[in-house]
């Protein structure tokens, strides 16, 4: 049974960034615990709950954008000095808002990520990792793929402090001094870590949604555990590990990009299990444990992207806690309060009307004085390789009215649960580049949309949002995205060398730079610059599940896959982007003909299970009139009775693949082209009987066509 909890609204701040709220220790106060917070306008909030408010304690005059927030102290202290990042600059303030620090790194990049032990500031760009001791520079390392998140584990053995980068290529960097100690390999790419146990236990979730425990050893790490991302949740932005339950042991607190918080305790076995969760309506940036409201009560505080910052606690705690939360709980209180809310929201209603006015007089005149409203988005366009499609994510901190889609190369918009939104279509211009126009309609207090986008490998192009929100005067703000040539292939660590491989070689005077934006133009998560001499990078088809290896240097690239069809447009577009430039190929290719039955045998049972589907789909209705005709279903079939059985469940789940029998029979059919084209022959005049064929599936009969 899940436990049941108790939310209480605190505060609201600016727009936050990942990891900008703390809680302070416990001081020897009657209060409970102080939460600092720091948001994009450059403010560091500190407030604390007194008989049920809050309480301003210090804040801070805006400035730059902050984009992370660490306690520290000197070792064997409390740690309730504050560090935050905002551009190259680190700042400090002490508990009482006073600032004695005002470091300036001269960095190039801004400060993404930082962490704090003692004397000693880790402080990391998008790809450089910076060590500082009393602010003067003692190592440095550049990663070789961004860095998503850094964290710092004291160690028993060195008598030392051991700094982890996690970074976008699915690795956790273990640094000693400037150099690579090891690294750890991972399921997805890290996007937050935390420390579970001084002892070098370290929590790390991903941008897939799973999270998981692995032990920092000196010499090599052990993983202990990963919880998979079964339900499809939103990406791990922040964790925390804390006794909310007050029984002796920390639960792990899990907060998603798609507004969902969970908290996550232990069985029998020791294995984790869900305990209870909340869903909240924009992305979790924050969540820390301590006692806010009341010092006998256990409380996860939730920072979110639009800056609201909410406990979260469990409900029989507070019935049977005392102190300052039950007496602010009494009747007459929260009638008073009830009362000053209401009288302070008539207010503000009133003094919105005449600002109105004010503002509408001065349009309207000679002056006509207007301004563009500023607001932030929050997007992300990223590969989920469950089901090969792209989840983007738009997320404004105001309410958006509508956000209008247009492509350039084709795309299919999938059903998603999570989103309320009404679409329509409207009518397009293939001829001039134009493939998807489509609009969202929102509801009001919408602040997240989700979308999900399936690509076509092959084509590539842009995908634009306009995003507009509920605001006056009316303005839109717009947002590109790639689609690649091969865009839905995923990294991975590894080859499985047991596969037939074609392989394509190239040659000629490029660079490595040159080759290396190539192949980023080709395909995704793939970092900005090459690092080193050489590059070797795999990589995973989510939707076909073939692989791909690019091995490159200066001058050369070798690139084997056992799908034919993609080295095909790796070479059509890389051979594009050296005529751009002028710059001469050398190209030659080993075709691996096993490959052909290959890649048709990993598309057979996809292909079978959506003529299955569609074939079952398509008798639904019949076998209903039957059904009525016949007043019953004991005339059929044990088969049929099961399709009328399922029948809403199966027509879900065709809506929710619209095209899909369509791709896969384009696939084979590009297959087949470009099994011919490396050998020199045109089979264009074939095509037509290859889908007849198609539409008479039979995998023998396929094979012989292609090989025959």
């Amino acid at each position: 049974m899940e436990i049941e909890l108790t939310r209480s609204e605190y505060i609201q701040v600016g727009v936050t960034s990942p990891k900008t709220t703390k809680i302070l220790p416990m001081a020897k106060e009657k209060h409970g615990q102080k939460v600092v917070v720091a948001d994009h306008e450059g403010a560091v909030t500190c407030f604390q709950m007194k008989r049920g408010d809050a309480s301003i304690v210090f804040k801070t005059l805006p400035g730059p954008k902050i984009t992370r927030l660490e306690l520290g102290g000197p070792l064997g202290n409390v740690q309730d000095r504050i560090f935050v990042s905002c551009g190259p600059e680190i700042r400090g303030y002490n508990k009482k808002g006073k600032q004695f620090l005002n470091f300036d790194t001269n960095l190039t990049e801004s400060i993404q990520t930082m962490a704090v032990y003692g004397s000693d500031l880790f402080l990391c760009g998008n790809y450089i990792y910076n060590h500082y001791r009393d602010c003067k520079d003692f190592n440095y390392y550049l990663s070789t793929d961004r860095i998503n998140d850094t964290i710092c584990v004291p160690s028993e053995q060195i008598d030392d402090v051991i700094p982890i980068l996690a970074c976008q290529d699915r690795v956790l960097r273990v640094i000693r001094d400037s150099d690579l100690r090891y690294q750890v390999d991972i399921s997805g790419s890290p996007t937050c870590t935390c420390l579970m146990d001084p002892k070098g236990e370290i929590l790390y979730g991903t941008s897939d949604g799973l999270f998981g425990v692995v032990h920092i050893g000196p010499t090599e790490p052990l993983h202990r555990w990963e919880l998979p991302n079964d339900d499809n949740l939103g990406g791990v932005l922040c964790m925390e590990s804390y006794d909310l339950f007050d029984d002796g042991k920390n639960e792990i607190l899990v907060g998603r990009d798609d507004g969902l918080l969970q908290i996550y305790g232990y069985d029998e076995t020791g294995d984790p299990e869900i305990k209870c969760k909340s869903t909240f309506s924009e992305s979790i940036t924050s969540v820390a444990g301590g006692r806010v409201a009341n010092v006998n009560v256990n409380e996860a505080v939730v920072s979110t992207y639009a800056g609201w910052i909410t406990g979260i606690s469990v409900a029989q705690n507070h019935q049977g806690a005392n102190g300052d939360y039950m007496k602010s709980a009494t009747s007459e209180e929260n009638q008073m309060k009830v009362d000053l809310l209401k009288s302070e929201i008539e207010e503000l209603q009133v003094r919105i009307a005449r600002e109105r006015e004010n503002y509408q007089y001065m349009a309207s005149t000679d002056n006509r004085v207007s301004a563009v409203p500023q607001f932030s988005i929050n997007d992300k366009f990223v590969l989920n390789g469950d089901d090969a499609s792209y989840h983007l994510t738009l997320e404004v901190q105001m309410p958006i009215d509508n956000v209008l889609l247009q492509s350039d190369v084709p795309v299919d918009l999938l059903d998603l649960d999570k989103n309320s939104a009404v679409v329509s279509f409207s009518d397009v211009d293939i001829e001039n580049g134009n493939h998807l126009l489509a609009t969202y309609r929102c509801q009001a207090n919408t602040t997240r949309l989700e979308l999900k986008i399936r690509s076509i490998e092959g084509q590539y192009g842009t995908l634009q949002a306009y995003i507009t929100p509920r605001c006056q005067p009316k303005s839109c703000q717009v947002r590109q995205y790639d689609v690649k040539p091969l865009s839905l292939h995923q990294r991975i660590s590894a080859l499985d060398e047991s596969r037939p491989f074609n392989v394509l070689q190239l040659s000629g005077q490029f660079s490595l730079a040159e080759i290396h934006s190539w192949i980023n133009f080709c395909l995704p998560d793939m970092p900005e610059r090459a690092s080193g001499d050489s590059v070797n990078m795999a990589f995973r088809s989510t939707f076909l599940d073939t692989q791909l290896e690019c091995r490159y240097k200066k001058g050369e690239g070798i690139f084997r896959s056992d799908n034919l069809s993609t080295i095909a447009i790796l070479k059509d577009v890389m051979t594009k982007e050296a005529t751009k430039k002028k710059i001469n190929l050398n190209i030659s290719h080993d075709i691996n003909d096993d490959s052909i039955a290959h890649a048709l045998n990993i598309i057979h049972p996809k292909m079978e299970q959506q003529l299955s589907l569609a074939k079952r789909v398509q008798i639904i209705d019949a076998l209903k009139e039957l059904e009525v005709s016949e007043g019953g279903t004991t005339c059929l079939s044990e088969s049929y009775r099961e399709i009328l059985a399922n029948a809403e469940q199966l027509r879900e789940e065709f809506k929710k693949q619209p095209s899909r029998l369509e791709r896969l029979s384009g696939m084979i059919t590009d297959l087949y082209l470009d099994t011919y084209k490396f050998k020199g022959q045109s089979v264009k005049n074939k095509v037509p009987a290859l889908l007849e064929l198609l539409n008479h599936y039979n995998l023998d009969s396929l094979i012989d066509f292609f090989t025959n």
